[in-house]
């Protein structure tokens, strides 16, 4: 089965094929994956039947939430062909500003743009480096990491913000059927990433630059603003994270991302089945890869696994899910 894209001249750009062995090779990474989160849980019913109460399942979602936002920013880079190791920087300075910006103007209101618009210029930076200098995504994005995270550091003197209106977090954790704000945002999001990435033409064009950059080009994809836009829609979503974690956290700080989210941000993505190698994946894999990630965390903190542990055991499920991955395009 293939998929094409016109090229506005009569040609056509084939962005993605499969074979018919491919569905079942990745049935079979499906059903592994769902017999050890099913392990997983019986476990945790057995040894660890809190796990279960309502408060843990809903404090389950909203760190779902957060991870799940971040990975389906992460994911229409990666589609693309990239990689966005800022977004946690980008996160924190966002939120950084934002809560600074209220701070000065008293005004619950300006925070959230100031957030967003901040992530959104980082990301845009980001994506012009990559796409109109010709940058390694990796080398810019660890750079863009340092800078913000040293910035974020020296504006805030190492302090937290946390002088500013009250409505900002009365809005942003208002519960709606008995849920945080930010689980249905991050529902949302999910839902209409997909719509994006499914059903429009800048969905078609951006898995055409990861599949093939060069024959997107001769086919007259906007190569170079199509990857651009990407790593602006990943800032902008770590900026809406930023909102989301001033909110619950009641204050901003540079160290408002923890040090392992980058980690897990990447986890939600390899274990939803979005390529390391561009062109394949879906921003509702990524969530649900999302889920997956905070209920292992989850898991492992109530079963008493040390955080050290828990890092190991993350890393260990990139590598195996990379190497899967790597497997299945071999298969096509």
């Amino acid at each position: 089965m293939a998929t094409e894209i016109s090229n506005g001249s009569g040609g056509k750009l084939r962005s993605s094929s499969t074979r018919v062995g491919l569905p079942s090779f990745s049935a079979v990474i499906l059903v592994a994956l769902a017999l050890l989160i099913a392990a997983l849980l019986l476990t945790m019913y057995v040894q660890a039947p809190s796990f279960f109460r309502v408060n843990n399942l809903i404090n389950v979602l909203v760190q779902s939430s957060i991870v799940g936002i971040l990975a389906i920013g992460l994911t229409f880079v990666l589609i693309g062909g990239g990689i966005d190791l800022s977004m946690p920087a980008t996160l924190a300075l966002s939120g950084i500003l934002g809560a600074l910006s209220m701070q000065y103007t008293q005004n619950a209101w300006v925070g959230p743009i100031v957030m967003l618009a901040s992530g959104a210029v980082i990301g845009s930076f980001n994506g012009m480096a990559v796409a109109f200098m010709r940058m390694a995504p990796f080398v810019v994005t660890l750079a863009t990491m340092t800078v913000v995270g040293g910035a974020a550091v020296w504006v805030t003197g190492s302090q937290s913000i946390s002088d500013y209106p009250l409505d900002f977090e009365d809005f942003f954790l208002f519960p709606i059927l008995g849920l945080p704000l930010s689980v249905w945002l991050f529902l949302a999001s999910a839902i209409i990433a997909y719509a994006v990435m499914e059903r429009t033409v800048f969905g078609r064009f951006v898995r055409a630059v990861g599949f093939n950059p060069v024959a997107a080009s001769l086919a007259r994809v906007p190569v170079q603003r199509v990857l651009c836009l990407t790593y602006t829609i990943s800032g902008t979503l770590a900026a809406m994270t930023g909102i989301l974690l001033v909110a619950r956290l009641g204050s901003a700080s540079a160290s408002l991302a923890s040090d392992s989210l980058l980690l897990d941000i990447i986890s939600a993505c390899v274990i939803g089945r979005v390529s390391i190698y561009g062109g394949v994946g879906s921003p509702l894999q990524a969530a649900l890869g999302a889920i997956v990630v905070t209920v292992i965390s989850n898991s492992l903190n109530q079963l008493g696994v040390s955080y050290f542990a828990s890092l190991v055991i993350k890393g260990g499920i990139i590598v195996l899910f990379v190497y899967l991955d790597k497997l299945v395009r071999r298969s096509a």
